[in-house]
């Protein structure tokens, strides 16, 4: 027997589906997003209509500068954040530029990291009230920040690709340990903004619009979906694979924790697991060979104080008592230029204050193997030769150096020129080139690494060693970084993009739901009024008339009654 309903408990349960399918609106939260977005701190009308549109034509576009403002910022800041491993180049390129020592790598850091916060916040903003539904009016204040904060991003992009076009490189390389998780934060994102694009999707009217969005956003999905297919790191390989990491050579010593190129550098390069020393030599006028990197004295030394007339001369023009009077020391403690001055001791900072002159090694062809033979303890086997010049007389007069090539020849060039060891930037780091070189008995080194990401890199792609200025930490590294099988890979991708399709599906069936449900409601006249439903009150008016009506008639029955009586 079917059940049959009263006009009052039909009213009522009609009230309580149109409850359940009507989207709840945080009131206090709405009017903080739209206050912090657009200064707008009471509510704003919600887009309710299908016909509406979540912005005007003017605020669509501060959108459009918006999401590009967002992604422009974050390129910057992953960009740069990954060029840490060459911060002292740049801060040291600045200090020829400007005269004086700052470190400006940090402060450009910082700077791309309060624009990206900042524009993360409003883009954050956004989608919440989109998926409020609400509409969408950005304050003037933000939108002159969203241009400066592009403008700014655009133009140091542009400005240190011109400059230092090998950080490009850098780039590159750090897709190749970074790239499966940065797929899956990619497709976590995607994942999330399905809902503000199911629910916008439903309310328009436009099938054109709903088509463009629904478009736009699927091609995006499918495309980071299929992302791994392409993909490659050397991180990525089979378990016992792996080859041993890197031998560590000291770059100057170790110039984090000593100035560079003094003994102090070199015995704590020792201290921390270098297996090697790479060093710079400079000849003086009168003969006598010290190490120095630079061209002249300016950056290393005192010279300032002691010969403010020659600041810009060449370090070789000064003779060797000239060089004693100098000292190397302390512009490590005043400049600090890797923030790891604090770290030495009362002792330590003694010595390296009063580190006069500079602790020769080599000297120019007879010269460096007349100080090698006679008045080194060095094997001529432990010394690893660079320079190209003159190079067969070198070979001529001591065969036992380890010839090093810092040009990318093929094995077979290398090879006939009795070249045993290849010294290239990092930027010209590939495994394919690695083996081949290793085939043919030919070591690898890369320099400088010095950021456990890039020494990551080097070691899955099978180099042999690595020229740093980060020693103590590079050698506490067990295993690389970002590891793991191809079997632990595909695993990962396939059950984030399942997942992610899983609940990207929900989310529209239950926006598709909400919204025919919704429909249907509004199409029997069921809306909100102060709490209750205008139906359900319509239908309690007429029933409190027709009581009226009743007893109306009740008392005047009474009365004719009476009156017969």
């Amino acid at each position: 027997m079917a059940s049959s309903f009263s006009p009052l408990q039909l009213g009522h349960l009609q009230g309580l589906q149109a409850q359940l399918l009507r989207r709840y609106e945080h009131r206090p939260l709405v009017s903080c997003l739209s206050g912090l977005y657009g200064c707008r701190w009471r509510r704003e009308r919600s887009c309710r209509q299908r016909e509406d549109c979540c912005c005007n034509k003017l605020e669509g576009v501060c959108f459009a500068l918006l999401v590009a403002a967002f992604c422009v910022t974050l390129v910057f800041l992953y960009f740069w954040g990954q060029a840490k491993n060459d911060y002292n180049d740049f801060d040291w390129f600045t200090f020829s530029s400007l005269g004086f020592w700052f470190p400006w790598s940090v402060v450009l850091l910082v700077i791309a990291a309060a624009f990206f916060t900042y524009v993360t916040v409003l883009m954050l903003l956004a989608v919440c009230l989109l998926s409020e539904g609400q509409k969408l009016y950005l304050h003037w204040s933000h939108k002159i920040g969203i241009v400066v904060s592009l403008t700014f991003s655009i133009a140091a992009t542009a400005v240190l690709s011109d400059l230092w076009s090998k950080e490009l490189t850098t780039l590159l390389l750090s897709f190749r340990v970074t790239a499966p998780f940065l797929h899956v934060g990619g497709v976590l994102l995607l994942t999330a903004l399905s809902w503000p694009v199911a629910l916008h999707f439903f309310r328009m009217s436009s099938r054109v619009r709903r088509g463009l969005i629904l478009g736009f956003y699927l091609s995006f999905l499918s495309a980071l979906y299929l992302v791994p297919l392409g993909l490659y790191s050397p991180c990525i390989k089979e378990v016992g694979t792996l080859g041993p990491p890197p031998a560590l050579i000291g770059h100057r010593g170790a110039p984090m924790l000593a100035p560079e190129n003094t003994l102090m550098s070199f015995e704590k390069a020792v201290e921390t697991g270098s297996e090697g020393l790479e060093t710079d030599v400079t000849i003086s006028v009168d003969g006598v060979p010290f190490l120095m990197h630079d061209q002249t004295l300016l950056r290393t030394t005192n010279i300032q104080q002691v010969f403010p007339n020659r600041t810009n001369m060449a370090a070789a023009t000064f003779s060797w008592s000239e060089l004693q009077s100098l000292n190397a020391g302390a512009w490590f403690l005043s400049s600090d230029p890797f923030g790891t001055a604090g770290s030495l001791t009362a002792e330590e900072r003694q010595r390296a204050c009063s580190a006069v002159g500079h602790p020769y090694r080599d000297t120019w062809i007879h010269r460096i193997l007349e100080v090698i033979h006679n008045e080194s303890s060095i094997n001529s086997s432990q010394v690893l030769w660079l320079p190209s010049d003159l190079r067969s007389l070198v070979q001529e007069l001591d065969p036992a150096l380890q010839q090093t090539s810092g040009s990318r020849l093929s094995p077979e060039d290398l090879q006939s020129n009795n070249i045993v060891r290849l010294n290239l930037h990092y930027s010209d780091m590939s495994t394919h080139s690695t083996s081949a070189y290793a085939a043919g008995n030919i070591s690898t080194n890369l320099y400088v690494v010095s950021q456990p990401w890039l020494f990551s890199l080097a070691w899955c792609s099978g180099v042999q060693s690595v020229t740093t200025n980060n020693p103590q930490l590079l050698s506490s590294i067990t295993a690389p970084l970002f590891l793991m099988s191809p079997d632990q890979y595909n695993l990962v991708w396939i059950l984030t993009d399942l997942l992610s399709l899983l609940l990207i599906v929900l989310v529209f069936v239950f926006h598709r739901w909400r919204e025919r449900g919704l429909a249907f409601c509004s199409g029997t006249k069921v809306s909100l009024d102060n709490g209750t439903y205008s139906k359900f009150k319509t239908e309690m008016s007429d029933i409190w008339s027709v009581s009226s009506i009743n007893s109306q008639a009740e008392r005047t029955s009474n009365l004719a009654t009476v009156t017969q009586h």
